[in-house]
Parts: structure tokens; sequence; C-alpha cells
């Protein structure tokens, strides 16, 4: 087993490559960065131009290689760090096929360079592989930064609905195999105003602390019923909107956050619902997709 980690010379910055970092640190695992070219389709070419793009997506590969080896350098000590690359119609396609190859445990993607310093930014390539990826993806947010370190905790996004108890299980599973702590948190969200101002906010801070206590109430049944340890510590955190309630939670240095995805058919493996996006748009620390 492995972290595999995407990374193409010039496209993403160095997030990535410091999560997985301290992934393959903390499974005590090797660590493949795998860079993805596009493949031409074949169309009729003289065997110059296709020596020339051979040519092209070799010295690609070659950059990617050693520009993340100088990044990996004062970072990875002791960790076996390969590098390789395909070319493929998608980088998402190329990216499943190197995991596969190389029995990849966690693929690791960094966020794009648009939007602020420290929230999760993805792509076109990284929302197909959440829906797509057979092993968990991990995304770190712009501007990440490990310093030689391990991961700390896992924080679990918990529904507080009967049907996401399956989430919980794959989140403690997953925690184990890290060897990491677990932390089970619910965010309760107030939303949009439902009411007219002449019935005044009190009424909306009641139905939401009305909603975070019964959340409380569904996540004391995970220890009644052994899904979870005494150790796990339980929260609902309540906010104005996601970012506010993100921003709320006590994160630590090195705290990962996973989210649990379902079924839904096998064109798309998993389905990941709009409280999850949300939750993944505005996360400060990196979030952890398990596949359904």
């Amino acid at each position: 087993m492995t972290v595999v980690v995407g990374y193409r010379a010039g496209e993403v910055g160095l997030s990535g490559l410091h999560l997985a970092v301290r992934a393959a640190r903390t499974l005590g695992t090797s660590l493949v960065v795998a860079t993805v070219v596009p493949k031409p389709w074949p169309t009729p070419s003289l065997a110059r131009v296709d020596a020339e793009y051979e040519q092209w997506a070799d010295n690609l590969g070659a950059e990617s290689a050693g520009e993340a080896a100088g990044f990996l350098r004062d970072i990875a000590g002791g960790i076996d760090v390969g590098y390789l690359h395909r070319a493929h119609r998608s980088v998402s396609g190329g990216l499943i096929e190197v995991v596969d190859e190389v029995g990849g445990e966690v693929l690791v993607l960094g966020s794009l360079p648009s939007g602020g310093r420290g929230h999760v930014v993805i792509g076109t390539t990284a929302n197909w592989l959440l829906h797509a990826s057979r092993v968990p993806v991990a995304i770190s947010p712009r501007g990440y930064r490990a310093h030689a370190g391990r991961l700390t905790r896992i924080t679990c996004a918990f529904a507080a609905t009967p049907d996401a108890v399956e989430v919980v299980r794959r989140c403690s599973d997953t925690a184990q195999r890290f060897g990491l702590p677990l932390r089970v948190v619910t965010f309760a969200v107030r939303g949009k105003t439902m009411y007219p101002p002449e019935v005044g906010l009190a009424v909306e801070d009641e139905i939401l602390e009305a909603w975070a206590s019964q959340a409380r109430d569904i996540m004391a049944t995970l220890r009644v019923d052994g899904v979870v340890g005494e150790d796990v510590a339980l929260q609902v955190v309540t906010g104005h909107d996601w970012h506010d309630a993100l921003d709320k939670v006590d994160w630590q240095d090195g705290e990962i956050l996973a989210l649990g995805t379902r079924p839904r058919d096998e064109i798309r493996r998993v389905f990941l619902g709009s409280r999850g996006a949300k939750i993944i748009r505005e996360s400060p620390v990196p979030v952890l997709v398990l596949p359904g």
C-alpha cells in the first residue's frame, strides 16, 4: 500500500504534497507522486508529430518530478518517494489508473490556486474523483503546510440522522487504520432567514437550539450502540452559516475532517450531497472523503 498524490508542474500549489507527506508518515508507508499529461485523440498524423508530443509529455513528467523532489527534500525525510507519469484522456482517469497500479490506499490532491488562503477549492478533476474513486480522497486547503509532522486527529462530520451512522463507522475504521483519535461533530446551521422581521430572530434561535438538542440525543446513541467508544468526543456546533459553524470548531494542527458518501449507482459510485459540498468548501483543514 502507498499514498498517491497528483502533482503537475506549474498547475497546482504545494499544499497537496505537504498533506501527502503527513498521510504517508502517519500510515508508515511510501509516497508516489503522479503526473498525468493529456493524451491526444487518435488522428492521422505524421510520425514526427507523435514523437514531438511524446517528448513533450516526457519532459513535463520529468519537470514535475524534479520540481516535486525539490520541495519534498526538506519535509519527506525517511519516506520512500517514487515518481511516475501517465498519458491519459483525463487527469482523473489517469490518477485512478495509477492508484490501481501501485496499490494506493489514499489519493491526495491539492486545492486549486484560486480562492482564499485556507479554503478547500476543488476543480473538475477533484469533483469527478470524489464521485468515482474507490479509495479515500484527501484534499488540502490552499496554502496548507505540514512541517514534516504527522496527522493528529480525525474529525468525522455526522449528519445526526439514522442513515448517517454508517458514515461514523467508516470514520472510526479509518481512524484506527491511521492510528489517530476520533472526534464526531455535527454542524447545526441557521441558514437563510425564514421568518419576517416582526417575528424576531429569537424564534429562529429557538428552532436552531431545538435541532441541536435533538442532534445531541442522536449522537449520544452512538456510544450506547457501541458505534464509538467512550474516548471519542461528541460535539454539536451551531452557526449562522457554514463558514461560521466551521470557524467555531477548535481545530488542531494536523487535523483532518472526514466526510462519508453513500452509493448512488454504477455510473457515479458515490453521492456527495449539498451539505457535504458546503462543508468541504468552508473547511479550514484538509478533508478526507470516504467512498460509500
